[in-house]
C-alpha cells in the first residue's frame, strides 16, 4: 500500500452494518480531500469533499448544529 492509497473507514456509530458510508481521511494531508463512498458500494462513486468542508462539518456533527428540534 502507497501513502496514496485509501484507507477507507466506517465510523464506530454504523456497527449495524445497515445504511453507512465510508471515508478516507488519510488523503487529507496528502490530496487535500476527503473521499466518501457508500458502504453497500464500495465500487461505485466516490464524492470527494475537500479536506476543510469535510472538517468543518465533522466540528458541525460534533457542536450539535444538526440536531433534530
Amino acid at each position: 500500500m502507497t501513502p496514496e492509497s485509501a484507507c477507507w473507514s466506517t465510523s464506530s456509530y454504523s456497527s449495524n452494518g445497515g445504511d453507512c458510508i465510508e471515508v478516507a481521511v488519510n488523503l487529507a494531508a496528502a490530496r487535500g480531500i476527503v473521499p466518501v463512498r457508500d458502504s453497500k458500494v464500495v465500487d461505485g462513486p466516490v464524492v470527494a469533499v475537500p479536506a476543510a468542508a469535510f472538517a468543518a462539518f465533522v466540528a458541525g456533527v460534533l457542536g450539535g448544529t444538526f440536531d433534530a428540534v
